[in-house]
């Protein structure tokens, strides 16, 4: 089969297709043969620095869609031949991929399997970051760094459906902006480099009449971090969910949260189906109904074939990509 390998880590340029064997699934696996697959901010990082990369060579991606291939031992719930959608833990750049039944998920009723592969890691982490731990409540404002991104896209709707008063953004250009405004958000600060995130503070002071935001979802990290932390109303809170700027990993304590009461918590879906799979699927299916019901949509803005994975990592790498980005694999 054809899979997409990192031998070393680098730019898009490193990434090869190769002909390797078929994996087979061991106990409480299962198989899939994959339709499309996501391509996310995680595999950049596991291509250029080796993030969540156990060892060379490595095929990175976490999410498919497809259709069962084989069950390992002791796995129901699913069928050979049956369409779903699948998180992995990586192995996910090729024909067939390799993952724990408690991340497979059947397809909801009238989700196609282009649209299913938008699914795995974007939708139930945009549900957990504005229902399970940013806890948005009706009325609440908040403030969502990378708005034109496949997260920022889910939670501008999750967040307008869940009675937000405001929803507002952080993009690096205009276009994204534009991009944003059409998916939930009722304003959008441009802040061209992460370098100017301070920027966007008194802009959110502003357009909240000097009051803050209730919830601030931060996957940069470094000043980003900071600067949306400095945004937060009173009792405040601030979901960490990534690292993107590779800034050393943020510290935050009693000096900057006892003022005004703020709260900082954070979230990693690759953990939690380590950790909690219970309540990733859980959460998973809470999301899955979402789309199901048209309350929220992740629009797919370019698609390449799988041998072109790298041309999608120049894209995403460039920051001028909205929506999400797909590798079309059967």
């Amino acid at each position: 089969m054809r899979a997409v390998q990192v031998q070393e880590y680098g730019g898009p340029e490193v990434l090869r297709t190769v002909e390797t064997e078929v994996p087979e699934p061991g106990p409480g696996q299962v198989s899939v043969d994959v339709a499309y697959t996501g391509v996310n901010f995680a595999d950049l990082k596991a291509r250029g620095e080796g993030y969540r990369v156990p060892s060379l060579p490595f095929v990175p991606g976490l999410e498919v869609s497809g259709r069962v291939r084989a069950l390992g031992e002791g796995v129901s719930g699913v069928e050979v031949g049956q369409e779903v959608a699948a998180l992995t833990a990586g192995g996910a750049y090729a024909d067939v991929v390799v993952t724990d039944a408690t991340t497979v998920f059947p397809l909801p009723s009238g989700v196609d399997l282009r649209t299913a592969a938008t699914l795995p890691t974007v939708l139930p982490t945009a549900y957990a970051l504005v229902h399970a731990v940013g806890r948005l409540q009706p009325g609440e404002t908040v403030l969502v760094q990378g708005a034109a991104g496949g997260i920022g896209t889910a939670v501008g709707q999750l967040a307008k459906a869940a009675g937000a008063s405001g929803v507002f953004g952080v993009v690096s250009g205009a276009a994204k902006a534009k991009y944003a405004l059409d998916h939930g958000y009722d304003d959008v600060f441009v802040v061209p480099s992460t370098t100017d995130s301070v920027q966007f503070v008194d802009e959110v002071r502003a357009a909240t009449g000097g009051r803050g935001v209730d919830l601030a979802l931060d996957p940069v990290g470094g000043e980003t971090f900071r600067a949306s932390l400095a945004s937060l109303a009173v009792f405040g809170r601030l979901v960490s969910f990534g690292n993107a700027s590779s800034a050393e990993p943020w510290q935050v304590g009693q000096p900057e949260l006892y003022p005004t009461g703020l709260s900082v918590s954070g979230f990693s879906i690759l953990t939690l189906a380590q950790t909690a799979p219970g309540a990733l699927r859980a959460l998973t299916e809470k999301a899955f109904a979402a789309v199901a019901e048209g309350v929220v949509s992740l629009p797919v803005t370019a698609e390449f074939p799988l041998e072109e994975a790298s041309e999608a990592h120049r894209l995403m790498g460039g920051r001028t990509s909205t929506g999400k980005l797909l590798l079309r694999v059967a």
